[in-house]
């Protein structure tokens, strides 16, 4: 038994069919928790087994045996214990329904009208309209119309990617049923078609659905492409009808009304509003988009589209199987409810958080919950079943998305039709947060990135003793700098890659003061978040910001910009824009996020390169392979002794569980005229790279010229570099992907290890 979503948005309880079979399965509703929080497990087991749960806490999720390897405590809990299996389903597919019916009793003519856009329009059947037994749909690429039992169908197929107007009309006096449609772009392209239907009748009240049909409880015949303007007219018994043109307005939605909601809004007089399932893309342009408006927020008319997908899926929505609520004792860490079954395991990660106010260390580590979910389920196209030979001799995690994208993929993959994956949520299993995952099968080392990378930096401090406080990005975003106070130093893990208007805020206030702070609980805080703390954090009133350390130990960092829904919890938007390294590119005129309105794409091209933050921004990336960091003569100056106490070597971290070496993958360097401070120190560079290593392409001007003006080949490095802010904060900076990467070799014992000892003492005195 499993939930599903019906067509007035409500749940469901039927059987699911679920489409791949991997036994032993689970997600965890929210990732982000503190104290009081509760956390909601969902599941599902395909064997007649009950499966056994218990809490863990991990320290390392590299399965590799030449590194730490897997290191998980017991943790006692609640949770604790057997429970009974049972196979949860879920339900891909976007689409939208009113939550009422449309009254079509005593109805005698009809017309539905609709512009649309198919992108795969070839499919098997594809609902564009439907309301009982009235439906508008494609059938392998032909328009087909049925109202009762009277069906008509046009001659030839459309084309795809092509904006069409088409109506389908019944008339009782006439006893006919036309339909027509023209290519709004041609409008000499264009097809009428009449059929004769003498018994044709529409009796029966029904909800109205868009982009898919319902049937028993259960969506189907997903559209995929843009849809505009479903329009309603009709006459009843006691109306006259004696042209079509003389009916009156039943239903008109406006999918330019709302766009940032989940709501569709019906303009006509039977105000049948409904709502989006499975968050279809919106801001989309549609079939009058002239191309003298990018922003839809200032030409809402001509965003009147919605882009449906056969394979949108933003939450499964699985029913809970047991929960846990985070007890004031539970030290901040990350953990998973770890379960069991008939020799299949699987793990459900959640980070825990200290309240707000209430720090237990100097030091807070960013974990980076919106890059993981937006890379969530990324199916690689370089992967290569091979690779699974060394997954299985290191008992690593055994699934992949490559090989099961039925569960949804990432915004780093694609549409069945072609079009980009603009939206990412945890609420669903996501394979690469797993521990135990590893995403590259070639190379030396771990192939670790994500969360599994992270856990390098996690088991370093575990092995030096160094207490800590995790704080997630989506805590700078619900509560800004004041989750930051009193911290004397945060550092990220390997790839703090993408972030919301206001977790970047949250940063920049903290290392570099630069703007007064308030406590405002926004509407979208889950669920028990920070209740308990309300009082003490709002006690901080505005005051000016006391600037902390930052230490960034990644590469390809604060690059892209997102946006998370205000409804849909866990959903997040990404836009991408102009320039960048992209899996895929949005279209002309839909560069603006529908989320909140701003202009996504990347934070150079909305004023606000990395370098401001931290010095270094993204310049080079390769293939998963490090190479070493070689120290500049400033490094050697007495000012920087402290830093490098105990090093003697001029190369440094030549040597790493992620690509061999600790600058690699992704680069970043400095460059003053995207906002490296002028007191900015490059103390190391990155040299000796593969060949494999280009340009990212917003610095490449032409094949022969680059924005900065420097040669190519200088512009492919990481640059290690250090600096002070105004406000007295100080910012340490490495630039590269792998560089967490080197600090567990040698049992921890290697200079890299050593370097960022030096960091952290330093950053976090009293």
């Amino acid at each position: 038994m499993t939930n599903k979503q019906t067509h007035d948005g409500t749940t469901d309880t039927g059987n699911a069919k679920s489409p791949a079979a991997i036994p032993l399965l689970g997600y965890a509703d929210r990732l982000s928790v503190r104290a009081g929080n509760t956390v909601n497990f969902k599941v599902s087991s395909l064997t007649a087994k009950p499966y056994t749960a218990r809490l863990v806490r991990i320290v390392c999720a590299d399965p590799n045996p030449d590194g730490p390897g897997i290191i998980e405590h017991d943790v006692d809990s609640s949770i604790d214990g057997s429970y009974t299996s049972r196979e949860q389903g879920f339900y891909p597919g976007s689409w939208a329904g009113t939550e009422a019916a449309l009254t079509l009793d005593k109805l005698n003519a009809l017309s539905i009208s609709v512009n649309l856009f198919p992108t795969l329009p070839d499919s098997s059947t594809q609902t564009i309209i439907a309301c009982g037994d009235i439906s508008l749909s494609l059938q392998q690429g032909r328009l087909k119309g049925t109202i009762g039992g009277c069906e008509i169908e046009s001659a030839a197929p459309l084309d795809a990617r092509t904006w069409y107007s088409a109506t389908l009309a019944w008339d009782s006096k006439s006893q006919t049923v036309t339909l027509h449609h023209r290519c709004i772009n041609k409008p000499q392209s264009e097809q009428h078609l009449s059929v004769s239907c003498p018994q044709t009748s529409c009796s029966t009240d029904a909800p109205v659905t868009i982009a898919a049909a319902v049937r028993n409880n259960q969506a189907v015949n997903h559209f995929n492409g843009k849809i505009e303007s479903p329009t309603i007219h009709g006459a009843f018994d006691n109306e006259s009808s004696s042209d079509q043109q003389s009916l009156k307005l039943l239903c008109q939605w406006d999918f330019s009304v709302g766009i940032d909601s989940l709501r569709i809004v019906d303009l006509g007089p039977q105000q049948l509003h409904g709502k989006i399932v499975n968050l279809p893309a919106r801001a989309m342009t549609g079939s009058n988009w002239d191309g003298t408006e990018m922003c839809w927020r200032h030409a809402a008319e001509q965003y009147g589209a919605i882009h449906f997908h056969d394979d949108d899926i933003v939450d499964f929505d699985w029913q809970t199987d047991f929960s846990f609520t985070i007890p004031d004792e539970l030290p901040s860490g990350i953990y998973a409810a770890k379960i069991e079954c008939d020799g299949f395991t699987d793990a459900m990660p959640f980070f825990v958080c200290p309240p707000l106010g209430k720090r237990t260390a100097n030091l807070a580590v960013l974990i980076s919950t919106f890059t993981y979910s937006v890379y969530g389920n990324h199916a690689r196209p370089d992967f290569k079943p091979e690779w699974k030979e060394r997954f299985n001799e290191w008992n690593a995690y055994p699934w992949n998305p490559a090989e099961y994208p039925e569960y949804g993929l990432s915004t780093y993959n694609f549409h069945h039709d072609g079009s980009g994956i603009c939206h990412a949520s945890h609420r669903r299993p996501l394979f690469n947060l797993k521990p135990g995952y590893v995403t590259f099968g070639y190379g030396p080392g771990s192939g670790l990135r994500h969360f599994q990378a992270d856990t390098h930096l996690i088991s370093w401090l575990h092995h030096q003793n160094v207490q800590y406080d995790l704080v997630t990005d989506e805590d700078l975003h619900l509560y800004g700098v004041d989750c930051l106070r009193g911290y004397s130093a945060v550092t990220t893990g390997s790839h703090p890659e993408y972030h919301t208007t206001e977790s970047l805020n949250a940063l920049r206030d903290y290392c570099h003061g630069t703007v007064e702070a308030s406590h405002d609980t926004p509407d979208s805080a889950p669920e028990s978040a920070l209740e308990s703390n309300e009082a003490a954090v709002s006690s901080c009133g505005k005051k000016q910001t006391e600037a902390g350390n930052l230490i960034y130990l990644g590469g390809n960092g604060f690059y892209w910009k997102v946006a998370l829904h205000k409804e849909q919890q866990g959903a997040i938007e990404i836009r991408r824009a102009e320039g960048g390294i992209r899996a895929w590119a949005a279209e002309p005129g839909e560069y603006y996020q529908a989320f909140d309105g701003l202009y996504g794409g990347l934070w150079r091209r909305n004023g606000r390169p990395p370098q401001e933050l931290v010095g270094i921004g993204f310049s080079a990336q390769g293939q998963f392979e490090g190479s070493a960091y070689r120290r500049h003569q400033a490094s050697y100056d007495k000012q920087f002794n402290w830093l490098f106490d105990g090093i003697e070597d001029e190369i440094l971290g030549d040597f790493g569980l992620s690509g061999g070496g600790a600058a690699g993958f992704e680069l970043d360097r400095a460059d003053s005229r995207l906002g490296t401070p002028a007191n900015t120190k490059i103390l190391a560079s990155s040299f000796d790279r593969g060949e494999t290593f280009v340009l990212v392409p917003e610095e490449q001007l032409t094949h022969i010229t680059t924005w900065s003006g420097e040669p190519i080949a200088d512009l492919l490095r990481a640059d290690m570099v250090y600096f002070e802010t105004r406000a007295g904060g100080k910012v340490f900076s490495t630039g590269s992907i792998t560089f967490c990467g080197s600090l567990p070799h040698n049992n921890f014992d290697n200079n890299i290890s050593r370097l960022i000892a030096n960091v952290v003492r330093e950053f976090c005195k009293a």
